[in-house]
């Protein structure tokens, strides 16, 4: 077994060879890989580690990390490189496996019964545990940098001022943003863009911090916040936005999904719509599947494209966002690395484990991996008045 783990680390190292790294196991043998210094050592405790990650790949790797069968002294994000290595990515799980992660997905689907509950799994931590991490607005999607330079802070805040230039957002105009958080986009769009924003959350603690976010900057008179889910949203909006919900929905109501944004956008209307994605089918995350993200799925750009066109909606603009989101997710991680005895102190060293799994292997997916993160601009059916040009995007 420990010959056939050799094998698969030096085809690991020989698809990245600037990347030196070492492996102790558990009866003391150390093995070195690349050119120069380990950036990282990888530590498997017990022979049953290393064998879960021969049969099953990540996920196993994952679990182990995060029950403390395997340690990383050094470099954890270049771990997480490996991870995206096509030779680790092929190992196939056990038909047992497979099949209760896909009951699990099929029972945790996005219906309006089961919704509420796949969201509180993730977003109802509460918000003092994401404060230790986030930016000040909470906000939980990939940020816009300009330049390398840039804060998270300021990030965010460019992320919603090129939505809404996308959107042409004047004021007075009504918009709603699906799937709203922690409410950045709400505020952002009636305070420096004068709008009338309705944002809709499933989450009780987003919506409790929305509303009371909403009133501390005066905006009570323009903006609302709602706990709904968005298939009962009731009325028509001039501009429609939703950031970071729509991998929420699940493969089965994408076409729902669409139908309901051709109900609530007006005719013409722009709407934006802000989503992790990738390019082709690929292997979905077990992982992620089951302990972060229950009933999420990742659709194709094909698949989110031509849903819209079945419900009447006419995409104008796709922008790629991935190397924003590898940048934010960077952020994210140093933010919690620094206050990883506060994160200890609110749940224990598993879920520190869990979580930091979570964010890396995020940051390594999008930086060297499948997942993108896509802007969809479109129209609710043809509208001819447009810009010709992309220029006012990007004008001071």
């Amino acid at each position: 077994m420990k010959r056939t783990f050799l094998q698969l680390l030096s085809s690991l190292s020989s698809n990245a060879p600037d990347l030196p790294f070492a492996v102790r196991f558990w009866d003391g043998d150390l093995v070195r890989y690349g050119k120069g210094e380990p950036e990282f050592t990888l530590i498997f405790h017990t022979r049953h580690a290393a064998k879960r990650v021969l049969a099953t790949g990540v996920l196993g790797f994952q679990e182990e990390y995060v029950a403390g069968s395997i340690d990383v002294e050094g470099d954890f994000q270049k771990l997480m490189r490996l991870g995206t290595d096509p030779h680790i990515q092929e190992i196939s799980l056990p038909v047992r496996t497979r099949l209760a992660i896909a009951l699990q997905s099929l029972i945790s689907a996005g219906n309006l019964t089961r919704s509420p509950r796949n969201i509180a799994h993730h977003y109802s931590r509460g918000n003092d545990f994401y404060k230790l991490y986030l930016d000040e607005t909470l906000t939980y999607s990939c940020a816009y940098f300009k330049t390398g330079n840039d804060s998270l802070e300021q990030a965010q805040q460019q992320k919603y001022q090129h939505i809404c230039r996308k959107l042409q957002l004047h004021e007075g105009e009504t918009l709603l943003d699906v799937g709203c958080g922690w409410g950045g986009m709400l505020i952002h769009a009636a305070r420096e863009h004068g709008a009338r924003p309705t944002g809709c959350t499933l989450s009780e603690p987003q919506y409790e911090y929305a509303r009371e976010s909403i009133q501390h900057h005066g905006l009570s008179d323009c903006a609302t916040v709602l706990l709904k889910d968005y298939r009962n949203m009731e009325g028509t909006f001039d501009k429609w936005v939703s950031i970071g919900m729509f991998e929420h929905v699940g493969k089965r109501y994408i076409p729902l999904f669409m139908r309901t944004i051709a109900r609530q956008l007006a005719p013409g209307g722009l709407g934006l719509l802000h989503t992790i994605g990738k390019e082709r089918e690929s292997p979905f995350d077990p992982w992620a599947q089951k302990y972060i993200f229950p009933g999420s799925y990742i659709p194709t750009l094909q698949e989110t494209v031509n849903a819209m066109g079945e419900a009447g909606l006419v995409p104008i603009d796709i922008e790629s966002l991935r190397l924003h989101y590898a940048r934010t997710l960077d952020a994210w991680t140093a933010r919690f690395e620094q206050n990883v005895g506060k994160v200890k102190e609110m749940f224990d060293e598993s879920f520190v484990r869990m979580w930091r799994m979570f964010l890396n292997g995020s940051m390594a997916g999008f930086r060297w991996g499948e997942p993108r993160l896509y802007q969809i601009t479109f129209t609710n059916g043809l509208n001819n008045s447009l810009p010709l040009t992309r220029e006012h995007l990007y004008a001071q």
